[in-house]
């Protein structure tokens, strides 16, 4: 989706109240970076979300992102995370891979998430993915205007999401 906006809502099956219930809102005021908002409803909290895009994805350079967002699945409320994060197609293989470096608000340290997005029928990707901490694995449907994600947050908890651009 390369639209102006773009909106999304989640739900993870959880018994911590912080990511039961998110959305976020965005808006691309540059080419190169997306601001927004994140909303935690369970603990009244909204946070600043924000993506600068630093180096397009060419041939033999992967892209490279700056970000903050809310930290990992389950931190407390208040706690942001920091990252730069270098993502790449592998090609001839309908896949990417990514790999972070993240300065986690929760921990106070740095980890090294990381993870893949595979298509494995057109328009069906999944990706197991690494957040620093714990192992989740996402299962999306990309339509021409939503994608609607299903969530196996650390692997035992489930949710679904759904986005949209316009």
């Amino acid at each position: 989706m390369n639209t102006q906006w773009t909106a999304s809502l989640r739900y993870v099956d959880t018994e911590i109240d912080r990511p039961r219930w998110r959305s976020t809102i965005g808006y691309r005021l540059l080419p190169k970076l997306q601001v927004g908002i994140e909303a935690n409803y369970a603990v009244q909290e909204v946070d600043p979300v924000a993506t600068w895009f630093l180096v397009t994805e060419k041939p033999r350079v992967p892209a490279v992102f700056l970000g903050t967002s809310s930290d990992r699945i389950g931190s407390p409320k208040g706690k942001q995370a920091y990252y730069v994060t270098a993502a790449k197609n592998v090609d001839p293989v309908p896949a990417s891979l990514y790999v972070t470096v993240n300065w986690s608000g929760w921990d106070r340290h740095i980890n090294f998430p990381f993870g893949a997005n595979v298509e494995v029928v057109p328009r069906v990707t999944i990706n197991p993915m690494y957040d620093g901490n714990r192992t989740h694995l996402l299962a999306t449907y990309s339509g021409n205007r939503f994608n609607v994600t299903v969530i196996n947050a650390w692997l035992e908890r489930w949710g679904v999401a759904v986005s949209t651009g316009f």
